[in-house]
């Protein structure tokens, strides 16, 4: 599960009952994350506030590659699968996913997929090291600057939540090993499913 102590599901109250109840109703089960967070049950909800935010203003589709993309290039499994499930469900179907992930030039992407997913793999490898012509691929295919900047904001946004999973070893949800073989031996790009 993870590295640390999270507060048990037998006995708990106040804000970890109500963040485990949430995940039981809208998951089927507490995630991993969550156990996690429920340490800190108000960094969780400031958490679920700030990605909300980010997501309002995003298409729901370009979101997922964002945070993919950012997810991949983190070496985070538990975000790379999370996300990767939601396009495979919701988007794109397996095959898809599948090769957006190994063979991204065959990949059905149109040119701004291409470049949401260059731009947020660049933010996620380090944005220090960036240059105002990062952006220059998106504002060329006419993306406007507020749409690139929720792009940056899903990919910054996944660098935190990435990088606390992996720290404290959390692994992802045992609910990832029902995905198709190649998409989650595609996104198991770091820490392994946990076992049921």
């Amino acid at each position: 599960m993870s590295w640390i102590r999270t507060p048990p599901e037998d006995g708990a109250t106040g804000e970890v009952a109500a963040a485990y109840s949430r995940d039981r109703e809208s998951l089927g089960y507490v995630a991993n994350y969550t156990r996690v967070f429920a340490n800190r049950p108000a960094v969780l909800e400031a958490w679920r506030a700030l990605n909300g935010a980010v997501k309002a203003s995003m298409d729901p589709r370009r979101y997922e590659l964002a945070t993919v993309a950012a997810a991949l290039r983190l070496r985070s499994s538990y975000c790379s699968l999370a996300h990767g499930k939601i396009l495979a469900e919701q988007f794109d179907g397996p095959e898809a996913v599948s090769a957006i992930v190994t063979a991204p030039a065959e990949a059905p992407l149109t040119p701004v997929d291409r470049a949401v997913m260059a731009l947020a793999e660049k933010v996620a490898a380090g944005a220090a090291h960036m240059t105002e012509s990062d952006l220059t691929e998106l504002r060329d295919l006419g993306v406007d600057d507020a749409d690139i900047l929720d792009v940056v904001l899903a990919a910054a946004a996944r660098g935190f939540f990435s990088s606390v999973l992996d720290a404290v070893g959390a692994e992802p949800d045992s609910v990832f090993l029902s995905l198709d073989p190649a998409v989650r031996g595609a996104l198991t790009v770091g820490r392994p499913i946990a076992r049921a």
